[in-house]
């Protein structure tokens, strides 16, 4: 992975301290150009198995990436304008030319955020492209693009290894047939493009759709979902098809962390009314944590490392929602409790030996006071790096701060990007080693490191724990 060259500065990132900045330079020559493993994210599976071109700049940059079009509605631009699909059936915008003049007029929005450093790095390093896009650079902008894209050297495939992308993990919903990971097997690429169980779509019990969807989850499992040992049965028969198609991890999207440990019986009940649709509020949230236990005894049943992803107020923004569904860049963060919430599956299974969690969060006044002395007590936890809105310099910054006194470098996993945007790869991956960099170089030169250390140690959070974490060999 080469990143920043011409325009952008290779000191991008680091200290203007230069001394430390010295220090930063070195130990990050050392992993600058280290595989890339991105073991958490959103990209779509039919890009490698198809490995067909992309069709333009518009399709590649703006439409799936809803870090971009978040800004771009905050000021006033509607998403039909910038053809992002409806589920309502509504018209939207259709001339992918329009709607790249649409992000080059309003591109000054993005001063000072991290999507700017992706797409200039992006732009620079992957287009060849100099000069900050600009409404004056448009058209020439899109042009350039588009045609690079008609090569084979820009498909998906290709730019794997352009990127020097070792591996990438999908995420899919427990009723995804995962027809293009099918498509992968036996091409040598399913070692390198793998799936992640998210059951979401089963076990959210407030989603509009939920009733329906365990109802399909016993179509497709032959179980009898009707009842609470069929529907755990059936849970673990996707876990198993995931598994064949690659994934070593699950993952689960609740709006807390909440935890509980029911009896047999109040299980059963609560189940009973999730399924047929008559639960409220407070059980629905009571079923989500009941299951995240119930998915913890799975993992540690068939050793898939569990990801927990909580605090995000999804689709917070109902009008939108109802047009254009999810994933829309309505989801905001929440206040989010740990201590309390993990402790009755923490009681259970937070001393077994085949139990790997890693937490992430969006409310960062948790690194300090909750999260880092969890992963720093209990075996079973490990600290995901700085995610969503938090993945940006400061936000990663901020996060070795706050969790590396109490729970070290060794109870994290690394860096993993959580993209739907293939091309900022490599850019995400950049920002994340020139930041642990920086902040090594700190240690180093207030003589709390030494360099030859500091190096190992940046090597690890680079390459070395995401594989380790997330058991990809």
């Amino acid at each position: 992975m080469t990143i920043g060259n011409g325009n952008l500065d290779p000191n991008r990132l680091f200290s203007s301290d230069p001394s430390t900045r010295d220090v930063a330079r070195k130990i990050f020559s050392e992993i600058e150009n280290l595989p890339i493993i991105s073991p958490h994210g959103h990209t779509d599976p039919r890009w490698f198995a198809e490995n067909s071109h992309f069709t333009n700049a518009t399709e590649l940059f703006i439409t799936p990436d809803h870090y971009v079009f978040r800004m771009l509605y905050s000021q006033g631009i509607k998403l039909s304008e910038l053809g992002v699909p409806r589920w309502d059936g509504g018209a939207t915008e259709s001339d992918p030319k329009k709607i790249w003049q649409l992000l080059a007029d309003n591109y000054h929005l993005f001063a000072a955020t991290p999507s700017r450093l992706w797409l200039d790095t992006v732009f620079h390093d992957v287009f060849g492209l100099e000069e900050m896009l600009c409404p004056a650079n448009a058209t020439h902008y899109y042009d350039v693009i588009t045609a690079k894209l008609q090569s084979d050297a820009f498909r998906p495939r290709s730019l794997m290894d352009r990127f020097n992308i070792e591996l990438i993990a999908t995420t899919e919903g427990a009723l995804d047939s995962l027809p293009h990971h099918a498509k992968l097997q036996g091409t040598g690429w399913e070692k390198r493009v793998i799936t992640t169980f998210r059951p979401d779509d089963v076990v959210d019990a407030s989603r509009e759709d939920i009733v329906d969807n365990i109802a399909k989850l016993g179509t497709i499992t032959g179980e009898d979902t009707s009842t609470w040992q069929g529907y755990l049965n059936a849970i673990r028969v996707r876990r198993e098809v995931f598994r064949r198609h690659g994934a070593t991890a699950t993952d689960h999207g609740h709006p807390t962390a909440n935890t509980a440990d029911l009896s047999k019986r109040e299980c059963e009940a609560l189940f009973e009314k999730v399924s047929t649709g008559n639960s409220n509020a407070q059980e629905q949230e009571l079923f989500r944590a009941q299951m995240l236990t119930e998915l913890a005894g799975m993992s540690i049943e068939d050793k898939m490392v569990m990801q927990i992803h909580p605090g995000s107020f999804r689709n917070h923004n109902s009008r939108l929602f109802s047009q254009f569904g999810r994933d829309k860049g309505h989801d905001i963060p929440t206040q989010t409790d740990y201590v309390n919430a993990l402790r009755p599956l923490l009681s259970k299974y937070g001393n077994e030996a085949n139990l790997n969690i890693i937490l992430f969060t969006l409310d960062e006044t948790t690194y300090a006071r909750e999260l880092a002395p969890l992963a720093g007590h209990y075996p079973c936890l490990k600290l995901g790096p700085a995610w969503w809105f938090h993945d940006s310099p400061e936000g990663m910054l901020r996060f070795r701060h706050q969790t590396t006194e109490t729970a070290g470098f060794f109870n994290t996993v690394g860096f993993n990007d959580d993209t739907r945007a293939f091309l900022s790869i490599p850019a995400r991956h950049d920002v994340a080693r020139r930041i642990d960099c920086r902040f090594l170089a700190q240690l180093v030169v207030e003589h709390r490191l030494s360099e030859t250390e500091a190096a190992s140690i940046a090597k690890k959070l680079t390459y070395d724990f995401a594989k380790q974490a997330y058991k990809l060999g």
